[in-house]
This record gives C-alpha cells, structure tokens and sequence, in this order.
C-alpha cells in the first residue's frame, strides 16, 4: 500500500501541521505502508505537474494550514491542476482524506472544502482531521490528542486496505450535469504532457513570445487589408455624392461632415460651384458628426440625414433650414 501527502503550507517551523503529518507518517510506517510526501512550497512551479504523481498511489492526505483564510494558494492550485491534467478514472479509485491545522479560524469550512473538492473530482473522500491550536506543543503534550491523530491514521488504512464503498454523493451529480468540462476531450497521456508544459517556465515563455509575434503578423495584415478597403470606401462617398448630387435653383451652402470612426472631413460645397471633398475642419453653414456605417446606410438610400439627426446618430449644428436641404440636394436611392 502507498500513501501520498501533499502538504500545502508554506513550511514555517512554527506551523502545527508539521507536527501531525509527522505523526501520521509516523503511524502509516509502523503500519508498513509506503509513504511519500511533496511539499509544495518547495517547488511551486512543480504543482502543475503533481496529479502525475496520483498514478502509483493507493490514498491521499490533503494537508492544508489555515493561516487566515482558506486552504491557501498552493493546495487550491494543486485541486485545479488535478481538475484540467489528472487521471480521473485513477481519482475515482483514490481514498482522500483531509487534515487541516488552524492557527485562525476556519479549519472545519477548510476540511469540508477539501472533502467537497475530491468529491467533485470523483474520489472517494473520508472523514479528517480539523483542529485549532496555537502551536504544535498543544498537540504534543495531551495524550489523547495524539490518540486521535493515531485512529484517524488508522482508520484510513483500514477503508483503503478493505476498500470500503461510499454511498453516492451529489457532488457527483454537479459534476456530471452542471460543471462544464474542457472541450478539448485529451487522453491521460496527453494530460500528463500538457502539465509539463505548463509547469516549464521557459516554454511558456516562448509559446507566449510565439502568439504575441503571430499575433502582430495577423494584426499588421488584417491592418494593411483595412486600410485597403478604408481609402476605397472614401472614394465611394465622394463619389456617391458626386452621383446624387441634384442641385437646387438659387440654393447655395457649404457643409462639413465629420465621419468620426475613420478621422476624415468631407467638405462639400453645393450651388454654383459644387465640389465635394475631403479635407480640413473649416467654417461652414452647417457641420454634422456621423459613423461611417450611418453614411454607408444614407448612401444606400436606407436612411436620410434629417432621419439621422433625429434619431441621435447624428449631431449637428447650425442653420437647421440648411440641414433639411441635404436629404433634397442629395437624392440617394
């Protein structure tokens, strides 16, 4: 029999979690089981790669310190790494058992997380150890403390040993109907795999460097494929203008349309001397502010200038006899 801890506190000499995973080591060898334990604070970028280590074992601990709040960063990132990389059907035949020492509060919301993870996992979770204490000495020096410690070891050796079932639980059901898996559907192997590459700095790394290059490649093409379409759809508003144009007797005005999404002003002057043209913000009868697309939909006759400014897609100021003029010098159909 072998028995995996993983222990996810941060290695300070004064944390009584120390204290009572020793114990069940302790406890686990005289009962002639295999024991081997990862500290996680010891390789943190190594988390990623710990649900390979689920393979070769027959029971796990989950040992948790709560030092303010919660299981801590390191055993909540180990539970997500089993989630996305480990080897649920091997999970589903692992006996968990939790063992969480508090020096502040919320060592029995701790150890019913853990449980309620497994769970979810698809493991088979029993009942831990949860306790208070200031310092580990507490622990060391009652007796029947010690005593504790030692059942619940043995109790864990016993529903492996025996392989005792459990009555199905509705965390199972939460995982089968509610909580969404990964589209991407991969064998254990490639699991496996993908957790070393995530746990490589240097790979990473480079696949990021990759992406962003990629990325810039894209961007810069899709750009020179807009800025393409861009000049060509400018000309095709001078010259929808220029083809609408129907000039009305004695009728003279100058307008500046702002076409605020591409950063261009056309400037048209209708009467005498009709000119339609991009150039630069000047004075004039009336200036309007539209989106491109407004002015794709007026040019496609879908929408009238008058009908634009009434909606709010248009902004405007000055001579509004002027502006109503628009929608009958330009006749878009």
């Amino acid at each position: 029999m072998k028995v995996n801890i993983y222990y996810g506190g941060r290695g300070l000499l004064e944390d009584p979690t120390l204290f009572v995973i020793d114990r069940i080591v302790q406890v686990l060898e005289e009962l002639r089981v295999t024991v081997k334990r990862y500290n996680m604070y010891e390789d943190k970028s190594g988390i990623a790669t710990l649900p390979n280590t689920l393979k070769d074992c027959d029971g796990v601990i989950l040992a948790s310190s709560v030092e303010w709040f919660g299981i801590g960063g390191f055993m909540q990132q180990f539970l997500d790494m089993c989630w996305l990389y480990g080897d649920k059907e091997k999970i589903s035949s692992l006996y968990m058992m939790p063992v969480v020492v508090a020096t502040a509060y919320g060592e029995q919301d701790a150890e019913l997380s853990l449980r309620k993870a497994w769970d979810v996992l698809g493991g088979i979770s029993l009942n831990g150890l949860a306790t208070y204490v200031d310092s580990h000495e507490i622990l060391e020096r009652n007796s029947a403390y010690l005593a504790l410690i030692e059942k619940k070891t043995e109790d864990l050796y016993r529903n492996i040993n025996q392989k005792i079932v459990k009555l199905p639980t509705s965390s199972t059901a939460v995982k089968n109907n509610i909580i969404k898996k990964s589209n991407i559907i991969l064998t254990p192997q490639e699991s496996e795999q993908l957790s070393k590459f995530v746990a490589d700095d240097g790979y990473v790394k480079k696949q990021k460097e990759d992406i962003e290059e990629l990325a810039a490649m894209f961007k810069q093409m899709l750009g020179d494929d807009d800025k393409q379409e861009e000049s060509i759809y400018e000309d095709d508003i001078v010259e929808g203008f220029c083809k609408n144009y129907h000039p009305e007797k004695d009728f003279n005005a100058k307008y500046v349309i702002v076409i605020t999404d591409i950063g261009k002003t056309l400037i048209i002057n209708v009467g005498d001397n009709f000119v339609c043209e991009y150039g630069e913000d000047q004075d004039s009868d009336v200036k309007l502010k539209a989106e491109s697309s407004l002015m794709r939909d007026i040019l496609a006759g879908k929408m009238t200038f008058q009908k634009g400014f009434m909606s709010g897609e248009i902004t405007a100021k000055g001579n509004f006899k002027t502006l109503r003029m628009l929608d009958q010098v330009f006749r878009f159909r």
